[in-house]
């Protein structure tokens, strides 16, 4: 049984524009490429042929795991609880190393280098609930790290 995909409204767009691009640009590429492939002769000592499959099984492997993700979403929509860190909100945090902007989303959405943490991560579950000014300590491979909710948008 397939579980639900938390997704905010922009990850739930992001998913669908990659779909998009997928089935009708990616396809046809791979489609010329397996073409031209084949117009080299026999198949069965051909690496580009063999390539081209490839890529065109990874291709399909990543179009339908996009398609369950999208068929299982469910979105994030912040709650009525203000001040709350909960799915789907920014998290303002201050540490040693100074202050730093993560936005908590589920594990489908994950972009660290964009500040998007998932909910399931040591950080992720540490802030969920937390209010400003709350103090919280993070376990992590590094040791233990102490993060003050500074601001929850």
């Amino acid at each position: 049984m397939d579980k639900p995909v938390l997704l905010t409204k922009e990850g739930l767009d992001k998913l669908q524009a990659e779909l998009d691009q997928l089935r009708t640009v990616r396809r046809g590429e791979i489609a010329e490429r397996i073409k031209y492939a084949k117009e080299f002769g026999d198949i069965t000592e051909n690496a580009e042929y063999d390539d081209a499959k490839n890529e065109q099984g990874m291709l399909e492997g990543r179009i339908l795991t996009l398609e369950t993700m999208l068929r299982n979403a469910v979105i994030i929509e912040q709650g009525p609880e203000a001040g709350v860190v909960q799915l789907g909100s920014t998290v303002e945090v201050r540490d040693e190393y100074g202050v730093q902007v993560f936005t908590i989303v589920g594990p489908a959405e994950v972009d660290v280098p964009a500040g998007r943490i998932s909910m399931e991560s040591p950080v992720g579950k540490a802030l969920l609930g937390r209010r400003v000014g709350e103090q919280v300590a993070v376990q992590s491979p590094g040791g233990t790290r102490e993060l003050q909710v500074v601001r929850v948008r």
